[in-house]
């Protein structure tokens, strides 16, 4: 590594005077990339802040992030996004903003895109305010393909959505709490890759959660439309049956589904269907996620958790294999959000690395986060694969290496 930069890469390399890792029996990946995090800032910094979210990110193996534009005042202008650059200058790794698609996510005015791609927007979203008019949706990704601007939508259907706080089934009826359809994703899954075609926009769904989904973004696929997916692990290894017990840090947007739509998930992992995993990390404070099913807030984090999870129950578990997971985690992102020099180790590239250990146990301790959240249902779980050293830029900035 040298300025930042890979200098070379191969079996055997001369390099005198260098600082030598040693990685002997370690697996040595290209940077992992989240696409979707919550960092709160500007605005919220009692949840997280853009430091103490770079830093989780690091302990997690990321060298870098994408932060929504759900903030308060929201990412819809040049300054805001500038102000979060500038904030992100501080961190340990690299976050990029997302910016707005519609003012203030109101789903109306258009953003300027020209002026937010200026400032440093690397995609745009109205994350979870979804846009709801067809025509408009037509209009911004019109807008999005004339300057090959990514957007990434969280599909919801606000009227099929109404109340709901978790997934329409027998748990929802059981505890006499609103349910979220399965059709409020899939309606607009199916809109925005009938807009993708149309339009040559490139959509990127967010974090699906239901079977019918996936077969809507396989169909697209095998069309050859402008449609690449994510998927959160909690989406993979939860389902609404964990709900009953586990009260709110199970509680998320879209919620928990049945056993058969976590299997299509997975079954479209294991295909290609879907391209990327993403945290959707979403911290919030104990006091707000103490309220109770009904009125707490969607969410949990993530990211000091994706990766060991994903090692221990889908590379362990041979659901894929450690190839593509991180490809998942790294070349793919990349390519996505058109970042030649991210997701490989190759000459050139930036020197951004992670290092795992896959014989590492870990035990999730939410007390033990560097994020300020610590709203996860993943509390207590013990998982065999972790990352153990991330590097950004050339820069450690986080170890814990196997002595």
């Amino acid at each position: 590594m040298d300025g930042g930069k890979i200098a070379s890469a191969g079996g055997r390399i001369e390099a005198p005077g260098a600082d030598v890792i040693d990685a002997s029996g370690l697996v040595v990946a290209p940077g992992f990339i989240d696409m979707h995090v919550h960092l709160r800032e500007p605005g919220q910094a009692y949840k997280e802040t853009i430091i103490s979210g770079a830093r989780a990110a690091a302990r997690g193996g990321f060298t870098a992030v994408c932060a929504m534009p759900n903030t308060s005042p929201v990412n819809d202008s040049p300054e805001v996004t500038a102000w979060i650059r500038e904030a992100a200058a501080g961190a340990v790794i690299r976050v990029f903003p997302i910016a707005a698609l519609t003012r203030g996510q109101k789903g109306g005015e258009p953003v300027d895109f020209d002026a937010l791609l200026e400032a440093g927007a690397v995609a745009f979203s109205d994350d979870g305010r979804c846009i709801q008019d067809e025509d408009l949706m037509r209009r911004v990704l019109e807008a999005a393909r004339a300057r090959d601007a990514l957007v990434i939508d969280h599909c919801e259907d606000r009227a099929l959505f109404g109340d709901g706080v978790i997934n329409d089934g027998p748990i929802a009826r059981r505890l006499n709490l609103p349910g979220i359809p399965a059709a409020a994703e899939e309606a607009i899954v199916a809109r925005d890759i009938a807009l993708a075609g149309r339009t040559g926009g490139r959509v990127h769904l967010a974090h699906l959660s239901t079977k019918g989904s996936v077969e809507l973004v396989g169909e697209a696929k095998r069309r050859g439309l402008p449609v690449t997916a994510e998927v959160t692990p909690h989406h993979l290894l939860l389902t609404e049956d964990d709900v009953e017990a586990g009260g709110p840090n199970f509680k998320m947007n879209p919620p928990l589904r049945s056993a058969a739509d976590a299997a299509a998930l997975a079954a479209a992992v294991r295909d290609g269907i879907i391209d990327v995993f993403a945290t959707d990390h979403a911290p919030h404070a104990a006091a707000e996620k103490a309220a109770g099913l009904r009125d707490a807030p969607f969410g949990i984090v993530g990211l000091e958790t994706a990766i060991p999870l994903l090692l221990d129950r889908l590379v362990g578990r041979g659901v894929i294999s450690l190839l593509r997971f991180a490809a998942m985690g790294s070349l793919r992102p990349a390519e996505i959000l058109r970042w030649p020099d991210k997701g490989r180790l190759a000459p050139g590239a930036a020197a951004d690395v992670t290092i795992l250990d896959l014989e590492r146990t870990v035990t999730v301790d939410a007390a033990r986060f560097a994020s300020l959240g610590r709203n996860t249902p993943f509390d207590g779980w013990t998982l065999r694969g972790a990352p153990v050293m991330t590097i950004v830029g050339g820069r450690t900035v986080f170890s814990e290496m196997p002595c």
